[in-house]
């Protein structure tokens, strides 16, 4: 019983389960109450259903990204274009559904699915690829190909906003049974992504390589592992991560436009490095990356629960990343003294 129960206090993400859960408790005790419309009970201002959804589904975008964003943290490299493949993804896929409106609903989810996911792949590559092979810093790379893919995407759209075939939003919004202001599909969405991820980095040849190349690259090239593909790799995962993310949002929202997921680069890169990500490379998870998705929207969700100037938002996000990476130097510090220690 002791040696399980100091396994779990010991898992990477303990620290981060139990400041979420006293985040909650917190946001419980002072979030006040009101009057469920649906059911007319008096109900808590954060610990009712319709919030928890809420929260599970705007981590649910951040999330999906994270995932993506984690493997190529874990392979030290960063892709600061992630945000805006969200938006030239969505804003394709909208512009083909926009000439299938004849189409059956079961095709424009099809189609839907198949553009978003391929868009966010070919991106990927492309990052990929010219990150593997020019030698090229990949802040540099994808600080570029984040210009360009949403330039793409304005130009395009020349800055309007495209709707989406209602059959997406039925699609995505369905309740499952749950009450009818109830939808379910992103969670379930982040959390297939989630379980398909940590499977991945955990289970696989493909995803130990990742850690291999992150944790020490001269002694994976002289291991004979193939670094441009693992690199490429991991640029097409995040690429496929975004069009799975820009989809999901899409449908939930019934538009799209030039200007979508502006910003979330800072959001997925906090949610990866909160999560546990080294940004050194060789480290992370995809549970950490959903958690650390899930801690960030809690904070957004508090501020705006506890009636707090929202402009605080970007501080605290800001200071959780600065302290993470302080945390995973002070820890990759004292791990090295102890290695020093145990071989004197």
């Amino acid at each position: 019983m002791r040696s399980r129960l100091s396994s779990i206090v010991g898992m990477q993400q303990f620290g981060l389960v139990v400041i979420i859960l006293v985040l909650g408790v917190v946001m419980t005790m002072f979030a006040g109450t009101h009057l469920d419309r649906v059911s007319g009970h008096t109900v808590n201002n954060f610990l009712n259903p319709g919030t928890l959804i809420q929260v599970a589904t705007d981590t649910s975008f951040f999330a999906i990204m994270a995932v993506g964003m984690t493997m190529v943290i874990i392979s030290a490299g960063i892709d600061l274009s992630i945000g805006s493949i969200y938006a030239m993804a969505a804003v394709l896929m909208s512009l083909v559904l926009q000439k299938m409106t004849g189409d059956s609903p079961i095709a424009q989810v099809a189609v839907g699915i198949v553009m978003s996911c391929g868009i966010g792949l070919f991106a990927g590559l492309l990052n990929g690829v010219m990150v593997s092979r020019l030698g090229v810093h990949p802040f540099i790379i994808t600080l570029g190909t984040m210009w360009v893919f949403r330039g793409i995407a304005f130009v395009t759209t020349k800055a309007m906003s495209i709707l989406v075939p209602s059959s997406l939003t039925t699609f995505i919004k369905a309740n499952l049974g749950l009450r009818h202001d109830l939808f379910p599909v992103p969670m379930l969405v982040m959390i297939g992504v989630t379980v398909c991820g940590a499977l991945y980095l955990q289970r696989t040849t493909w995803g130990r390589r990742i850690f291999a190349v992150g944790g020490n690259i001269e002694a994976a090239k002289y291991s004979g592992l193939s670094i441009s593909r693992i690199l490429s790799s991991v640029y097409v995962i995040a690429g496929l991560c975004a069009g799975i993310a820009a989809f999901v949002g899409t449908s939930f929202y019934g538009s799209s436009s030039s200007g979508d997921a502006q910003g979330y680069e800072l959001y997925v890169i906090a949610s990866a490095v909160v999560g546990g990500a080294s940004l050194n490379g060789g480290k992370g998870s995809a549970v950490g990356a959903t958690l650390g998705a899930l801690l960030i929207v809690m904070i957004r969700q508090a501020i705006r629960t506890l009636n707090y100037d929202q402009n605080y938002e970007w501080i605290i996000i800001g200071f959780a990343i600065v302290i993470s990476v302080v945390l995973d130097r002070w820890n990759a510090t004292r791990a090295q003294r102890q290695m020093v220690r145990a071989r004197q």
